[in-house]
């Protein structure tokens, strides 16, 4: 091919490459750092929505993300591992009954629903710094029924991103009530160590000996400090 058709060729290509483009979520690219997630890990989700959009494959193989990523097989399966276990991606199983054949595919919704809270996290600074100052009465009223901003005032300082999964965790997975990690709280205050690890022991060692209201925990607890333990 001579010159001129090699410019040919680069001017068609050229023009066409729009027509294979993958929308990439501008919030996964400011954010992905506070997902805790790498380099590789943050390329290899953008390959995974890519094939997904231009390709039309919710399943690639190890050996078609090997070819684009240049990354191991052994490399990207690590990679896939720590998002299945963080919860960003899962595998969802489905079945063709048209052809009765079954087959898999990469689920984003935990990545998605991640990154909304991230972004109403933002909004809610954002709000935050634009409303107008309130009464103080109101804002101590608030405050003391918001959990984050009880524990934030506790340790002196903002909570971390994993701070906050561990407080929902409590709330949503544990089920623990509102007013339960309060206490909790106040005897890791107590006993001077307030720390997440510390709170998490109280939490669970209650839920071992069925204390389930801030009753319970106080008897428990003075039980406890009487050598009485349970």
């Amino acid at each position: 091919m001579d010159s001129a058709g090699w410019k040919t060729w680069a001017e068609g290509a050229s023009s066409g490459l729009g027509a294979g483009m993958a929308i990439i979520p501008y919030v996964l690219l400011q954010h992905y750092r506070k997902l805790k997630l790498s380099d590789q890990e943050m390329l290899l989700l953008i390959h995974l929505i890519s094939f997904k959009q231009v390709e039309q494959k919710d399943f690639p193989s190890l050996e078609e993300l090997q070819e684009v990523m240049g990354a191991s097989s052994q490399a990207i399966a690590q990679c896939l591992q720590k998002l299945l276990k963080a919860g960003l991606i899962s595998i969802d199983e489905e079945l063709d009954e048209l052809r009765n054949i079954q087959y898999e595919r990469y689920n984003l919704s935990g990545l998605y629903e991640k990154l909304g809270r991230c972004l109403a996290a933002e909004e809610k600074n954002r709000s935050s710094q634009l409303s107008p100052p309130k009464p103080q009465e109101s804002l101590d009223q608030e405050e003391g029924h918001n959990l984050f901003i009880v524990i934030e005032k506790e340790f002196g300082r903002p909570l971390s991103p994993m701070e906050c999964e561990t407080i929902s965790g409590w709330m949503d997975q544990d089920r623990y009530p509102d007013e339960l990690i309060r206490m909790a709280l106040k005897e890791a205050v107590f006993a001077g160590k307030v720390h997440f690890r510390y709170i998490d022991r109280i939490l669970l060692e209650w839920s071992r000996n069925r204390v389930k209201t801030v009753d319970d925990a106080k008897a428990y607890t003075q039980k406890f400090r009487s050598g009485g333990r349970a």
